[in-house]
């Protein structure tokens, strides 16, 4: 099984719209990433881009529908065209998420949360394994940005997360963009949860904006929307984990309103700043 190796510095996901800024004006960018499902056609215009991408950076092809936590038996023609996909361009990672997105033959087109109980924990383990059988690669999985919590759940998401990694050898993909969001949302407290964290399972780290707005009781509600700048606490957060850590490969997400890609590679490079800052303190 290939391990997931990307260089431990900052990378963003790709937007075609900023394919020329990054041919015109190369910068160090550690790393890009993609999803998966819009490359999932055999050629055009998106497969001459990430083919000249590749050429010179390091690749992160991350999912967004395998739908890993549903009960249903993963989708053998999706995962067969994800194979091709990781095969063609030899990825130095792939990730997904812990969550459901499809219910029989309906995809949902939204990254759905699960209970915490022992029976969806041997069910992801099972999905997990399959998807590193075909891939002959080892997967990150990502912690999910929540809005409700289930009371059937009887495993904390922490050790949920770790027991998994434990099971099939799987890496973790740390959103920390969405620690803030759950905890927010539940109100819990995010510095308890990254406490909590199976840290040394971590091989990757997200970063993103998010939205706030309120709910209908009028308590605080954020949204996972990839729409804004890395807000300070998230930053903070970030601080601290990589102050535990070390460097670790990070991205910035930015998703929707996607900004002008001077404003994006800023992004990537204040990320940049502090892994930086982290390696020269352990090194000293």
């Amino acid at each position: 099984m290939i391990p997931s190796r990307l260089p431990r510095r900052a990378g963003v996901g790709f937007k075609p719209e900023h394919f020329a800024d990054i041919l015109s004006a190369p910068e160090p960018i550690g790393f890009f990433e993609v999803h998966a499902e819009n490359y999932m056609g055999a050629g055009g215009p998106p497969h001459a881009q990430l083919g000249k991408l590749r050429e010179d950076h390091a690749l992160s092809i991350h999912g967004v529908g395998l739908s890993i936590g549903s009960m249903q038996p993963l989708d053998r023609e999706h995962l067969a065209r994800l194979k091709v996909l990781c095969d063609r361009y030899q990825p130095e990672s792939f990730s997904e998420h812990l969550a459901w997105s499809t219910h029989d033959s309906v995809f949902l087109n939204d990254l759905l949360p699960l209970p915490y109980t022992e029976e969806t924990l041997v069910r992801v383990v099972e999905h997990v394994d399959q998807v590193q059988d075909a891939l002959k690669r080892q997967m990150l999985l990502e912690n999910p940005a929540t809005y409700l919590l289930f009371e059937e759940s009887t495993i904390e998401e922490t050790v949920f997360l770790a027991e998994i990694a434990r099971r099939t050898g799987c890496g973790l993909l740390l959103d920390v963009n969405n620690v803030f969001v759950a905890a927010t949302n539940h109100n819990l407290d995010a510095g308890d949860y990254i406490a909590r964290f199976p840290l040394e399972a971590v091989r990757e780290i997200h970063l993103s904006g998010h939205s706030e707005t309120v709910d209908d009781l009028g308590a605080a509600l954020l949204i996972d929307s990839h729409d804004t700048p890395v807000k300070d606490p998230v930053w903070a957060l970030y601080e601290t984990v990589i102050g535990r850590i070390g460097p670790v490969a990070s991205l910035v997400e930015w998703d929707n309103d996607v900004p002008a890609w001077p404003v994006l590679r800023d992004e990537a490079m204040a990320a940049q700043r502090i892994l930086d800052t982290a390696a020269r303190q352990r090194a000293a």
